[in-house]
């Protein structure tokens, strides 16, 4: 999929991507990354809104898998069980998150526990930033249900 298309897709399944103006910015296949707008997620203090960049780190993480799923063929409910963002620095401008495939020992452990229970689980590691500097480190746990399980 195109870049446009993705953030296309993101805009009308997850309506909150509109309101963070979401976009992707780059997607390889393994590591997916998305930008936003400072100024829809200023805080009181001018800085980026801690929850919009949670969001963005959630919904990066969330779509590198759902992409990589897509590309195995594989059509399955994904959720957001755990969310742990650590703030290194305030953000101060636009801002990106960033979201990579686990090693592949990892994702072939995830995929081959789906195909056997229908659910798996699986932790996802990405980052916040804006003008090349770190402002948050991110670390999402994210199970995939397949079939009857998919609610």
């Amino acid at each position: 999929m195109r870049h446009d298309e993705i953030t296309e897709y993101l805009h009308a399944h997850i309506p909150i991507t509109q309101a963070l103006g979401a976009r992707v910015e780059a997607w390889d296949g393994g590591a997916i990354r998305l930008s936003a707008p400072l100024v829809p997620n200023l805080n009181h203090r001018g800085t980026a809104f801690g929850g919009s960049l949670s969001a963005l780190a959630i919904l990066a993480g969330w779509a590198v898998l759902h992409l990589a799923l897509r590309e195995h063929g594989l059509e399955v409910r994904l959720v957001i069980q755990r969310s742990a963002l650590d703030f290194l620095e305030p953000i101060e401008g636009d801002f990106t998150a960033s979201a990579r495939l686990p090693p592949p020992a990892q994702w072939d452990r995830f995929l081959a526990t789906l195909a056997r229970h229908s659910r798996a689980r699986i932790t996802v590691e990405g980052e916040v930033a804006s003008g090349g500097r770190a402002g948050g480190r991110h670390e999402g746990v994210y199970v995939a249900l397949r079939g009857s399980d998919r609610g």
